[in-house]
């Protein structure tokens, strides 16, 4: 027996509960290991999907400047901004068939104007955005066509174990309904997004750009997780991929057709990172990570459960905490109302404390374009100042569009504009009116623990 069949026959082996129709089949007088009807039963559920939308286009920068349009005779008026249209091809997961929902990343669908769904019977459905988040990279559509729509069962993300088998299931490259095999690498990868909020399941299953929003499965045909992103320079698969624990995936999903949008936990506390130096000047031994509580604001979780300035957050419900953004992860991947324990190191010594979390406040977004030409490609929203990095009101960077005027200005996601040629702006209101009439704006930034100038045009 080859090698690969030798690999196939005892991954079917080591998995209890594999149907006996997915064991080795007769092909003439030889029996051979095949994954065939397990594929056959799961990929009806994966989707392709193709999406059309416009954004904003690149603006020269010369254009933003007064001297070089007089100089070249072009109007002194600020230019209208160019709009270019942008085609994208993703992968989805069918869970509802009765209802026609399927699950895919929020990059593949954001700025879609309109958004096609290819089955595997080659019927194209359209479908729209029940709605989506940047933060965890999910988004939920829905068909309204779902006649003999195949559905794929939701597996637990909390019990699967590094070295389990897994396939992927999606359309890398634009090659519909592409299988892959390998096993979970690790679990509870972060940093790849520093953005957003990760808990990465790795793989060495074939992931590659069209894969996105495709499906993890493991051996009883569950769905484990949403295909998400790729470690790679060239863009290919290298071995290294990531997806989205379906427990998380189905959490947001859930938040989403119920209340329209993420109702995201919030402990009420500014921090930084708790490290070997920190600790040395604290005096504490046997503690050399966690999270630093540098502030806890007035009336939060944090302040109700008793937790103080100078508490070292090492734990949030038993999970171990490393660092400042180890918990903006932890706290923001939970939900308002769950009651969370958290274990801190107090003057050298651990406590433990039990709060209900409460909801970060959410506001309607505008785009930067409406507010400066200079800030086009950016969505703002109001920051009720209970942010886990910056307690003061503002105004939040929610996305950026890559290669936008404001990704081009030095704009990232979760910056957070404080003032604006030295006028304090509260709200994406006063943001609009210091903006007013201004070609140039000095805008004073938070990002992080920091504080930046940034000059927009």
């Amino acid at each position: 027996m080859t090698g690969r069949l030798c690999r196939a026959a005892l991954l079917l082996a080591l998995v209890p509960g594999v149907a006996a129709a997915q064991l080795p089949v007769r092909v003439g007088n030889q029996e051979m290991p095949t994954l065939a009807p397990l594929v056959k039963q799961v990929e009806p559920a994966v989707v392709s999907i193709a999406t059309k939308g416009t954004v904003n286009a690149p603006v020269n920068p010369l254009m933003q400047d007064p001297f070089f349009r007089r100089f070249f005779g072009f109007p002194d008026q600020q230019q209208p901004q160019r709009r270019r249209e942008v085609q994208s091809a993703g992968s989805g997961v069918i869970v509802d068939a009765a209802k026609g929902y399927i699950l895919t990343n929020h990059h593949v669908v954001e700025n879609a104007e309109l958004i096609e769904i290819y089955l595997t019977d080659n019927r194209n459905l359209k479908a729209k955005v029940i709605g989506s988040d940047a933060g965890t990279d999910i988004a939920v559509l829905q068909v309204e066509n779902t006649k003999n729509l195949v559905q794929m069962k939701f597996g637990n993300s909390d019990q699967v174990q590094v070295g389990d088998f897994v396939l992927a299931i999606g359309n890398p490259f634009g090659l519909q309904h592409t299988v892959t095999s390998g096993i979970v690498s690790a679990l509870g990868r972060s940093g790849i997004n520093p953005d957003g909020y990760e808990d990465f399941i790795q793989t060495d299953a074939s992931i590659n750009p069209g894969n996105s929003g495709g499906a993890l499965v493991n051996l009883r045909g569950e769905l484990i997780g949403i295909n998400s992103a790729i470690f790679s320079n060239s863009g290919g698969n290298i071995g290294i991929g990531f997806a989205i624990p379906v427990n998380i995936a189905k959490s947001i999903m859930n938040q989403i057709l119920q209340f329209g949008e993420v109702k995201r936990g919030l402990l009420g506390v500014s921090i930084s990172d708790f490290n070997a130096d920190s600790a040395k000047a604290f005096g504490i031994e046997g503690t050399a990570e966690g999270a630093l509580v540098q502030e806890v604001v007035d009336g939060s979780a944090a302040e109700t459960a008793g937790i103080m300035v100078g508490d070292v957050i090492v734990s949030v419900d038993g999970q171990r905490i490393k660092s400042a953004s180890d918990l903006r992860n932890t706290i923001g991947l939970k939900r308002s109302g769950d009651s969370v324990r958290v274990d801190v190191i107090r003057e050298g010594k651990r406590r433990q404390f039990t709060t209900v979390l409460s909801e970060v406040s959410s506001s309607a977004q505008l785009d930067g374009g409406d507010v400066h030409p200079g800030l086009a490609g950016a969505q703002l929203g109001n920051h009720a100042g209970k942010g886990e990095d910056f307690t003061g009101p503002g105004v939040r960077i929610e996305a950026v569009e890559p290669n936008s005027p404001a990704a081009l200005a030095g704009i990232r996601p979760n910056d957070i504009i404080v003032s604006v040629n030295r006028k304090r702006v509260r709200n994406v209101r006063e943001l609009q009116q210091a903006a007013s009439q201004q070609s140039l704006l000095i805008m004073s930034v938070r990002r992080g623990d920091r504080n930046l100038l940034l000059q927009i045009r």
